[in-house]
């Protein structure tokens, strides 16, 4: 780093960004799953390593209680560097959790597959049914959990692809079939996983945590600017280290200078050579999301980090759903308004 270089120290938060996306399919799902949580031995929460605790979803607490969980954390491969750190913060994460089981998962990586997989038989040997266990996986939106089953399918039955993944959320839509995992035995019919889509919080009221879900591609690359969401990378990329972008551009606090030269570098012009600053942003944030530009957490994980938030959430999430519901009802009469001036 230049020694000439001084990172901000906060990020300029868009009071402008939205703040839900909560739509009608995770509405549905979430419903569903309530359903059918009296046939469910086991349910397996996915949240995403990079965001600890700004993946997790309290509707899920509210609404899957009664059952055991097991947590995973998963994309694992994108935000550890495989360093001394990683063990301290994975060693803090699972006191949040105690006495619930916690696992961290790279989906390519079969042992931490086969360490899930091994849980599930052994939980499937204490439930004793002739009828097999079936098992929920849930989480926020595009936090891996096709991408979780297809694994377990392949590593315990030796079976292809039985869900669709994809980059962007919402691939997911409705709630499968229970799909194999683990092979049947003469006294149990084996091991079930049942997909479901992903759910998202009603409405978030911390700006940052909308921008790290939107980064982390919980929301679709539409609802938040792209220009926005790199600016919000950069910052988290200087605090790391700006080596991490040092073949586009020296180190800098200016997301459009970034991008310039970045788009410049790389060819994306539009006609008369004016650089495309929208599509390299979006380049950029997806490489970022393959880990081929730093690989690094964006919550903070220290001692009681869960309490905190779920203080935070205490605060805010009561009135969250009637939020979304105020900004619902804005939209509709907003709506009103312009058929009423079109017709004036």
């Amino acid at each position: 780093m230049a020694s000439s270089f001084v990172p901000r120290a906060i990020f300029p938060y868009h009071e402008s960004l939205p703040r839900s996306y909560f739509l009608g399919h995770h509405a549905a799902g979430l419903s569903k799953m309530k359903t059918m949580l009296s046939s469910i031995d086991l349910v397996i929460e996915c949240r995403d390593y990079r965001i600890p605790l700004t993946s997790r979803n309290p509707l899920f607490e509210a609404s899957l209680s009664g059952r055991q969980r097991l947590i995973v954390y998963t994309k694992r491969d994108l935000g550890s560097t495989g360093k001394e750190k990683d063990g301290q913060r994975e060693e803090i994460i699972r006191h949040w959790h105690a006495p619930t089981h916690v696992l961290f998962s790279d989906h390519r990586d079969k042992r931490d597959v086969r360490r899930i997989l091994n849980f599930a038989k052994s939980h499937a040997t204490h439930t004793n049914s002739l009828a097999g266990m079936r098992m929920l996986v849930v989480g926020m939106p595009n936090v891996g959990k096709s991408s979780l089953l297809n694994a377990l399918r392949m590593i315990g039955v030796g079976k292809g692809k039985a869900a669709y993944t994809g980059a962007q959320p919402g691939i997911t839509r409705k709630i499968t079939t229970g799909v194999k995992i683990v092979e049947g035995t003469k006294d149990s019919e084996g091991v079930y996983l049942v997909d479901t889509p992903g759910v998202f919080i009603p409405y978030v009221p911390n700006a940052e945590s909308m921008l790290k879900l939107a980064l982390c591609g919980s929301v679709k690359d539409t609802i938040v600017p792209p220009t926005i969401l790199a600016d919000y990378l950069l910052y988290h990329l200087n605090l790391q280290s700006p080596d991490f972008y040092a073949s586009y551009h020296p180190p800098t606090n200016e997301i459009s200078d970034f991008l310039e030269a970045a788009a410049r570098k790389m060819g994306r012009l539009r006609k008369g050579g004016i650089p495309d600053l929208g599509g390299t942003a979006l380049w950029i944030i997806q490489r970022w999301r393959d880990g081929q530009m730093g690989r690094f957490v964006l919550d903070e994980v220290m001692e009681g980090g869960l309490e905190m938030k779920k203080e935070e959430e205490e605060e805010s999430f009561c009135g969250s759903i009637n939020q979304a519901r105020k900004m619902e009802k804005e939209k509709k009469r907003a709506r009103v308004r312009a058929r009423h001036l079109d017709g004036g």
